[in-house]
């Protein structure tokens, strides 16, 4: 039998049971009142009858950053901020290929110091852009890609095209959000835009916060970006935050609401659902840029190495494209490098930065160079593949390197090289605060005098080259020195290949700084369209000579409908030895075959001319007049037409050990960094068959 004593605790029971049920209702409504915004309405009323769309604060956005051109595939999903961003006097410029528009946008913003801007559709559109992303990713280019998704309300219920965007792309972006509210589109952009331009371009990532007033870069709507390594900026726009508010109520509200008390549940969700889209939509709001974080170098650590090259005698310099990520201070920064007066070595945005033929500009002999350096400056260069991750590099030479990110800036330190100072920052800010400390400062000019002596003996070498006879059509390497000599001061050089490519980098020099865009670390074919249609925009006076593989050139063919459609006159010179030679070069001698590597002296000069551009033929037949059809497509291009040039060409020995596989066996990738950098070297010092890096 029960005492009172033992009854008392089991009849507490029900009060704390309805005490945690009531508790758990009201966190319930709260919960779905914050979802819905129900407290938010309450202030921000919604606007019924505006026909505004969210298509239009992208736009505003973009017109505020300075943003003149968009880059896009059109679908469903964008078409209003396409439209919108016409209206506002933004150029949009539609390609046949979604990886063009952004490998477009990448050279858009190399070249104008912008965020370079592509919009694509959803699902397909999108996942058609990743390697364009990630070449971006790699080489550290500013771009904000725009992607469309399924409605809000539909994600994660089998709508048409709907993936989970945002992780196909945290992997590869800075920033990484979805617009939920068509409030939170000019916050959301205006983040992603500083997020692209500042730390280190490429190599940020973002998180979700639990509170929307963390504080960070960026921070808004719950969003932040910290430094951590990731890609460019990803900002997806469902459907229903681009398209008015009527055309949305059509679609999500039903003209007749279900009977019942579950159809009028349903009705008031879906009706306060789609207030909370437009709620506030079209209050003003700031649309301008927010402040850049851009690391600099301290005044300490440039005194100490200040220090360190006061005291050398044999100085060396090489600069990578990080230094030009600033492309307004270009001029700035070749004028502190000639003060500074220590030879250097270009690679990737930096190449042509002093200009053709300038004295202090080391194009070959880069290993042997390194090796008999006291000290080395690696400004923006990663001892990764291309430094044949650091073991190029001296144990008896003082390094300084210095660059945005700490993880670039110390890979591999820890096993085949070691910094003697490493400084976090800006590239271009701390040469010039560099140059400000050694003024005056002169190094012996035998130093010089001994890497320019090198440099002509492999000129001589070209020579010889040039003059041998190949089995049929015209040799390569006199082909490409004659594009050399008609190369004119305002071109811009686009590069897109493998064999045709890795030879001109030895023998075509850019005419001075941001005039050479290659895809840069990651070795990406397919280029050279994208590139081309950016540069052409972004510098409508240059001559854009684009120098394509046969193989590469493949990828973009198709794309000069585009430039017929847009009136945007390129010059393509496809150096045509009908295969994939660099493969080919390995493959045959090493596996006795040449199986998937042939290709055929396809006509692309008429395939060309079907999609209404002009097309040229050089071969055996016209070798005499190489100089005479370039100034023919020089002229046509100036007329305003798009123009490939078919260069039917031999096979040389020129690059005959400058082969894919052996790089992979040695840790290379594509044809991005001479042969000789290896340790131990494949050649000697002075071997032509080495081929020249066109990457950093």
């Amino acid at each position: 039998m029960e005492t009172p004593a033992a009854a008392a605790p089991a009849g507490s029971l029900f009060p704390s049971f309805l005490l945690l049920a009531c508790g758990t209702l009201v966190a319930a409504l709260l919960g779905a009142a914050h979802r819905l915004g129900l407290f938010y309405q309450l202030l921000h009323k919604v606007d019924k009858a505006s026909v505004r769309h969210g298509g239009e604060n992208v736009a505003a956005v973009l017109r505020a950053h300075g943003v003149r051109f968009i880059f896009t595939l059109v679908g469903g999903h964008i078409s209003p901020l396409l439209v919108a961003c016409e209206k506002l006097g933004i150029r949009v410029v539609d390609t046949r290929h979604e990886v063009t528009a952004v490998f477009a946008a990448d050279a858009m913003a190399r070249l104008s110091g912008t965020v370079g801007v592509a919009a694509v559709t959803a699902g397909p559109g999108l996942t058609n852009t990743v390697t364009a992303v990630k070449n971006a990713q790699m080489a550290q280019s500013p771009v904000l890609l725009l992607g469309g998704a399924a409605s809000t309300l539909l994600q994660n219920r089998g709508a048409l095209q709907a993936i989970d965007q945002l992780s196909l792309f945290r992997p590869l972006c800075k920033f990484c959000a979805s617009v939920r509210r068509v409030r939170d589109i000019v916050p959301t952009l205006r983040a992603a835009m500083a997020a692209a331009q500042s730390g280190t371009p490429g190599r940020w990532r973002m998180v979700m916060l639990s509170s929307a007033g963390a504080e960070g870069l960026g921070t808004c709507c719950g969003l932040s970006v910290l430094p951590v390594p990731a890609g460019p900026v990803f900002v997806e726009l469902p459907i229903d935050v681009l398209y008015p508010y009527f055309m949305v109520q059509k679609e999500m509200v039903p003209a007749k609401p279900r009977k019942g008390l579950v159809g009028r549940v349903v009705s008031w969700y879906l009706e306060n659902y789609l207030a909370n889209l437009f709620a506030g939509a079209w209050e003003p709001q700031p649309e301008g840029p927010l402040p850049l974080d851009i690391p600099q170098a301290s005044l300490q650590q440039v005194q100490r190495c200040v220090e360190i090259l006061s005291r050398a005698k044999r100085p060396l310099m090489v600069l990578g494209s990080q230094a030009l990520l600033t492309p307004k201070s270009a001029d700035k920064l070749r004028a502190a490098v000639e003060t500074l007066g220590v030879p250097c070595f270009l690679g990737g945005m930096a190449r042509g930065l002093l200009g053709r033929n300038h004295p202090l500009h080391i194009r070959e002999n880069r290993s042997a160079a390194l090796k008999k350096a006291d000290v080395i400056v690696l400004a923006g260069t990663v001892c990764d593949f291309r430094l044949s991750y650091g073991r190029v590099l001296s144990h008896s030479s003082k390094i300084i390197i210095v660059n945005r990110n700490r993880e670039d800036m110390l890979l591999n330190s820890d096993v085949f090289w070691k910094p003697q100072e490493a400084v976090q920052g800006d590239v271009g800010s701390f040469v010039l605060k560099l140059v400000e400390g050694l003024q005056g400062q002169t190094w012996a000019p035998d130093w010089v005098e001994e890497l320019r002596e090198a440099d002509r003996q492999k000129e001589q070498t070209f020579r010889e080259k040039a003059a041998m006879p190949v089995a049929q059509h015209l040799n390569p390497v006199r082909v490409l020195q004659l594009v050399e000599e008609t190369l004119p001061d305002n071109s811009i050089l686009v590069v897109d290949g493998g064999d045709f490519v890795g030879t001109a980098a030895h023998l075509v020099q850019p005419r001075g700084p941001l005039r050479w865009l290659d895809p840069g670390a990651f070795g990406t074919l397919g280029v050279g369209a994208g590139f081309a249609l950016g540069a052409k925009l972004c510098r409508p006076d240059a001559e854009v000579w684009c120098l394509f593989g046969d193989g590469a050139f493949g990828y973009s063919l198709i794309e000069f409908d585009t430039f017929v459609r847009h009136k945007i006159p390129v010059m393509a010179l496809v150096g045509n030895d009908a295969g994939w030679t660099q493969i080919s070069r390995e493959q045959v001698p090493s596996l006795g075959s040449n199986v998937a590597c042939g290709l055929a002296y396809t006509d692309y000069h008429k395939a060309a001319m079907g999609l209404g551009a002009r097309g040229l033929l050089l071969s055996r037949e016209n070798e005499d007049q190489v100089v005479k059809v370039l100034h023919d497509a020089q002229q046509q291009c100036r007329d305003g037409h798009p123009v490939v040039v078919n260069i039917l060409i031999g096979r040389t020995d020129f690059r005959d050990d400058s082969t894919s596989l052996r790089r992979g066996w040695r840790g290379q990738s594509s044809e991005m960094l001479p042969y000789e950098l290896f340790d131990p070297p494949l050649h000697g010092p002075n071997c032509a068959l080495c081929p020249l890096s066109y990457g950093d």
